[in-house]
């Protein structure tokens, strides 16, 4: 995979077939990442439910919540997932995580693009997200792209886990023709 083009990449839904190289993903992305801001235990444990199949399947063929898978120059590289919310005109990003190799290439914020549009081709006007309190490198990227903090929540995950996180929100608005 070359760090220097970008220019052959394509974003795709996922599919069955890719539930075990998105998790391989996630664990290599998730295990550079967050070892200094969560505990490893704490890392397994999400890894553990959230690439769960069962919970991957949930992304397939559904209308409220959607998956998409990076490649670029044909290998899986990154991985963006949102959601409706239960508020009207509002969609959550869940996940948006690239290999780190593949920072400041634009990457990221292409793929943030992604959701906006897809956000407000589904008639929302808000993205909102949820991001460790310590992950200063994703807040100031969600800074920087328009996002602002909402509240702070701290979220009982079970296992004896915990996300202490912002939320953040941005109000979307479409390209000028």
């Amino acid at each position: 995979m070359s760090a220097k083009t970008k220019s052959n990449q394509i974003l795709r839904p996922l599919e069955e077939r890719d539930f075990d190289s998105v998790a391989g993903l996630a664990r290599t992305i998730w295990l550079a990442h967050y070892t200094t801001i969560v505990t490893t235990e704490q890392i397994e444990y999400m890894l553990r439910s959230r690439f769960a199949p069962s919970n991957l399947r949930l992304y397939l063929r559904a209308e409220d919540r959607w998956m998409d898978l990076l490649e670029v120059d044909g290998e899986l590289a990154g991985y963006c997932s949102y959601a409706s919310t239960s508020e009207t005109e509002e969609m959550k990003l869940e996940q948006l995580y690239l290999l780190p190799r593949l920072h400041g290439l634009g990457l990221g914020a292409s793929m943030l693009g992604h959701v906006e549009r897809r956000a407000l081709d589904r008639g929302s006007r808000t993205l909102i997200l949820q991001v460790n309190k310590r992950n200063e490198k994703a807040i100031k990227l969600y800074r920087r792209s328009g996002f602002s903090i909402r509240k702070e929540v701290v979220v009982d995950i079970g296992g004896g886990f915990v996300m202490d996180d912002y939320v953040m929100a941005k109000r979307l608005r479409h390209a000028p023709l």
